[in-house]
């Protein structure tokens, strides 16, 4: 239970998120359209308590209200629906999660299977390979129980950004004001500025001065220092090589601005910064990383996966693995050493399993030859290694 709990807690967080957007979107729209009900309701009360009322006047108001009202039973049919969609993927995810301990094994094998390939998703969404990540999760039938739907909106936002467009980064950045002013985010403020350098590479100064004031006024304090470079840059040309304006009017900026805008989406949804899958691999290779796997091609156990050349490369930077109680194993034939298969040292100081060692015998006639060194010993000379 303690792995699921830790590897899944964004499956659950972030449609539990998603709803919670959603019911609070939904009450401003309602209130608001509550308000305008309310406005056209207390305008017809008024006509109808004056004097000089016609019956025109009274039916072109009865209409307002009809309209308003069939306005907001719309809006609040298709908040509700949205709302019944969210609770159905938590519900949905919920019930996923519960298979995990089923008492049938085959049920727990499929669970993993699908647990699997939910992983490969949210790595294959976050490497930017979206297409294959969504037939993925279409082949499987999994799209409700992965996060397809916020990784394709940030990709629309990046694609954006890439070609020098920020309305889509600022329509995001005010969709969800409330939580980017929790994170103290500057994203906004950064587009906003860009902008602005925009404006100047463009030698529309003046349109950047009213830029700067419309949107430069009122910012936090420490934002002061960029913004002061950022009006010393109307003095400077487009091609200047004076630092820091220099890089002020670097394209690499925008490269900037999607490396934050990612982080701040995944900080949004409160999604770490490696990918589940990164993190259960690395800490499988952990776990079975000794330093017999770096001690050349004579060290390299084929059983063991680490010793493989791709997780080899994988696992360099990793801590090896912890191991209170160690066994030995035959580099042969991969069976434990114990009482019922001894280990046996060869004159050259190589160890192997008695059984592997006199199979080898029995078939070449007394001689065994070391897998590592390639010398060639007799049985006999094989002495007996005890382990205290």
């Amino acid at each position: 239970m303690a792995d699921v709990s830790s590897i899944e807690h964004p499956t659950l967080k972030v449609p539990y998120d998603v709803l919670n957007k959603k019911f609070r979107l939904a009450q401003k729209t309602l209130d608001r359209e509550v308000c305008h009900v309310t406005t056209a309701v207390s305008e017809l009360e008024r006509i109808l308590f004056t004097d000089n009322q016609s019956a025109s006047q009274i039916s072109s108001l009865l209409g307002g209200v009809v309209e308003k009202l069939s306005s907001f039973k719309r809006k609040a049919e298709e908040a509700t629906q949205e709302e019944v969609e969210c609770g159905r993927v938590v519900k949905r995810r919920v019930e996923h999660l519960r298979g995990h301990d089923a008492p049938s094994p085959a049920t727990v094998a499929e669970w993993r299977r699908t647990r699997l390939d939910r992983l490969l998703v949210e790595y294959l969404l976050r490497a930017g390979c979206y297409s294959t990540a969504t037939k993925l999760a279409s082949s499987r039938g999994i799209e409700g129980l992965t996060n397809l739907d916020v990784f394709l909106v940030a990709r629309e936002v990046e694609q954006s950004l890439a070609l020098h467009d920020t309305s889509k980064c600022l329509t995001w950045c005010h969709d969800n004001k409330s939580k980017l002013r929790k994170l103290n985010s500057s994203l906004e403020f950064n587009v906003r500025m860009q902008e602005y350098i925009e404006l100047v590479k463009g030698d529309r100064r003046m349109d950047a001065i009213r830029h700067a004031r419309k949107y430069f006024t009122g910012q936090e304090p420490h934002h002061l220092p960029s913004i002061q470079r950022c009006m010393a840059l109307i003095a400077f040309p487009a091609n200047t090589d004076v630092s820091p304006y220099k890089e002020l009017l670097s394209p690499s900026r925008w490269d900037l601005l999607i490396s934050q805008f990612r982080s701040e989406n995944l900080k949004l949804y409160q999604l770490s910064s490696q990918s589940a899958f990164s993190v259960v691999v690395q800490s499988g290779l952990s776990a079975l990383k000794t330093p017999h796997c770096y001690r050349g091609a004579t060290g390299h156990n084929p059983d063991c996966p680490v010793c493989q050349p791709a997780l080899n490369a994988l696992a360099s930077p990793l801590p090896y693995a912890h191991c209170s109680q160690s066994r030995l194993v035959c580099h042969i034939s991969g069976d434990q050493l114990n009482e019922n298969n001894q280990p046996l040292m060869l004159p050259n100081g190589y160890v192997y399993g008695e059984k592997a060692l006199r199979q080898m015998a029995s078939e070449n006639n007394d001689t065994i030859v070391c897998p590592r060194s390639r010398q060639t010993f007799n049985i006999r000379d094989a002495e007996k290694v005890f382990v205290m």
